[in-house]
């Protein structure tokens, strides 16, 4: 927040805005990264010919910093702009079900950057670890999106492989690093080698370990995935209405999602 009144210290803010709340949607950024998140709030405003910056514009500055550019030029079709919806309202309600997940923040299927769509969460408080129950918890809102669009399509489709990719690497570390497994206990059974440059990791176990460690994962996500099977199920409704909303409006508040699960149905 600090390093942000120093970016901002020149520029002219509306009342709305907010730098705690900037600052709480922007964990992990550098200075660099701040002061970009600025002049993308600047620019985004003198494009709508305002003279004030306010919070939407850090909001959408925010999105953009993070995953890139709204991809305006790509043509996405009905079918898949409603399977998209229908994948980010599936994440955002789970991740709403969950004790430990934060806040969801902000909700779009406006393509940027590789993805689709996106929904994000506001971190309540700085964590310097993760509970076992908060890693469990994360790989059931990664699969999330995956259980919506199955139970709107009766199928599935190639939109989730980045959440199962997520989710299987955090399976995979609870298990071999983070001694979270009764089966193994507290034995390291992968080394992360250049921490700090990509953290490639590498095995220190028998063959044999290893085919247990993957059937452990295997275990761990499909447990995972049931939960949020069930949290899905059990609200449909909801489901359907966010899903239809976020269809027509494409990008929708973390506000504007609470007011869709309070709304008596």
């Amino acid at each position: 927040e600090e390093i942000l009144k120093i970016h901002v210290k020149n520029k002219p803010l509306a009342e709305d805005v907010d730098l705690s709340t900037v600052a709480k949607g922007t964990p992990g950024f550098t200075g660099a990264d701040l002061e970009n998140l600025s002049n993308e709030a600047a620019l985004l405003a003198a494009r709508r010919g305002s003279k004030l910056i306010t919070m939407s514009d850090f909001s959408e500055a925010e999105i953009k910093v993070i995953a890139g550019p709204e991809k305006k030029s790509r043509v996405v079709s009905e079918h898949e702009r409603k399977l998209t919806a229908y994948h980010e309202a599936g994440h955002a309600i789970v991740m709403h079900a969950l004790p430990t997940h934060d806040p969801v923040h902000q909700i779009t299927i406006v393509p940027r950057g590789g993805a689709g769509g996106m929904t994000i969460s506001l971190p309540t408080e700085d964590r310097s670890y993760q509970s076992k129950r908060y890693m469990e918890e994360q790989i059931v809102s990664l699969l999330g999106g995956r259980v919506a669009e199955k139970l709107m399509l009766g199928d599935i489709s190639t939109g989730a492989s980045n959440d199962i990719e997520q989710a299987t690497k955090l399976a995979r570390a609870m298990i071999t690093r983070y001694g979270m497994s009764d089966d193994f206990d507290m034995v390291a059974l992968e080394t992360v080698n250049n921490q700090y440059l990509g953290g490639d990791a590498s095995l220190a176990c028998s063959a044999e370990t290893q085919t247990k460690i993957d059937q452990r994962v295997v275990e761990l996500v499909k447990a995972q995935h049931e939960k949020a099977v069930n949290i899905l199920t059990e609200n449909r409704a909801k489901l359907d209405e966010l899903a239809q909303y976020l269809y027509e409006k494409e990008t929708i508040t973390g506000d504007e999602f609470m007011e869709i699960l309070n709304r008596e149905g």
